[in-house]
């Protein structure tokens, strides 16, 4: 092979290598770990409990590269907040369920999400059952093989 043709092939090698990174990178950016876009939402200093009943709960599309999510809507005695739980996938598949008019405790971090007060929930408990959804940084229990002890 001529040393220019491979010097070329080389050079074409480097640059189809530094697209790909490219594109692995934005996807790992995706979805709902805690290094996605939406999970570096989640902010440990502002971490906050509350007490309320649950208004609505809807299955949303946050992001077109996310799967659907539970949020609920609970009202507080001073305010009706949006409230993130996690992947319909995972929630669905839990011992807990939410129906409207549920007494329930949140914890999580509160952030400003589409211009709205929003709660990225920790951790919920209704009728003395606890759903665990993060630990204390944020990242979630559905990424199991990396998680640590809630």
């Amino acid at each position: 092979m001529k040393r220019s043709t491979f010097k070329t092939l080389l050079f074409l090698v480097v640059i189809v290598l530094s697209a790909n990174t490219d594109v692995f990178a934005q996807q790992r950016n995706t979805g709902w770990g805690r290094n996605s876009n939406y999970g570096r939402l989640f902010n440990p200093k502002t971490v906050k409990t509350l007490t309320g009943t649950v208004e609505s709960i809807d299955r949303v599309l946050y992001d077109e590269k996310m799967s659907y999510g539970i949020h609920l809507k609970v009202k507080t005695k001073s305010e009706t907040i949006s409230v993130h739980l996690g992947p319909a996938w995972f929630v669905d598949n839990q011992d807990i369920q939410f129906i409207k008019g549920d007494k329930i405790i949140i914890t999580g971090s509160r952030i400003i999400y589409k211009n709205a007060p929003t709660i990225i929930v920790m951790r919920a408990i209704k009728d003395d059952v606890e759903l665990n959804l993060r630990d204390k940084n944020g990242y979630p229990v559905w990424s199991g093989w990396r998680k640590k002890k809630v």
